[in-house]
């Protein structure tokens, strides 16, 4: 699958990484790319002041399974970070990894995690997929991450949804 701006020019791996991303996981608010730090980061919001101790249990327990699942990928973070913040009556939770060694199953299972702790309270996307679709997108997602990773993006880049699209910016 390639994808194209509207001029037809192609989109790069980075910009096509923060699309697909967006469409395949509807739980994710925000998602920004440094390629200095080579880091992103992933933002769930959630409709509620969620209270500090359940983060807080949240946090470590989602570290606690992504230390695992390093241990049995035979993987190690460099970068591995999940933080929380408040803004009026919406909680964000911060997910950030760093794209050498984060994998599409590591974003699977930190998306399912945060899905079965906050459904009730996560904003989402309802538009839903059909099952094949979504493997497809899994699959786009772990080329374009391994791409990514062999090509230095030179652009931070922010990417969101607004109205049902997905818009992407150079910070």
């Amino acid at each position: 699958m390639v994808l194209k701006y509207k001029n037809g020019e192609n989109v790069s791996d980075s910009v096509g990484l923060l699309i697909s991303m967006l469409v395949r996981y509807p739980e994710i608010g925000t998602i920004n790319f440094d390629p200095e730090t080579n880091n992103l980061k992933i933002t769930f919001m959630m409709l509620k002041l969620i209270p500090e101790p359940v983060l807080e249990k949240f946090r470590a327990n989602l570290l606690s399974c992504l230390e695992t699942f390093h241990y049995l990928a035979l993987q190690k973070a460099k970068t591995l970070d999940v933080k929380y913040s408040f803004c009026e009556d919406i909680t964000l939770l911060e997910y950030k990894r760093d794209i050498s060694s984060l994998t599409s199953e590591e974003i699977s299972l930190t998306i399912a995690l945060v899905r079965e702790s906050f459904a009730e309270y996560l904003l989402t996307d309802k538009e839903t997929e059909i099952e094949e679709d979504q493997m497809f997108q899994e699959e786009q997602i772990g080329k374009m991450l391994e791409n990514v990773r062999y090509t230095v993006p030179d652009k931070k880049l922010i990417a969101f949804r607004e109205e049902g699209r997905v818009l992407i910016f150079n910070k």
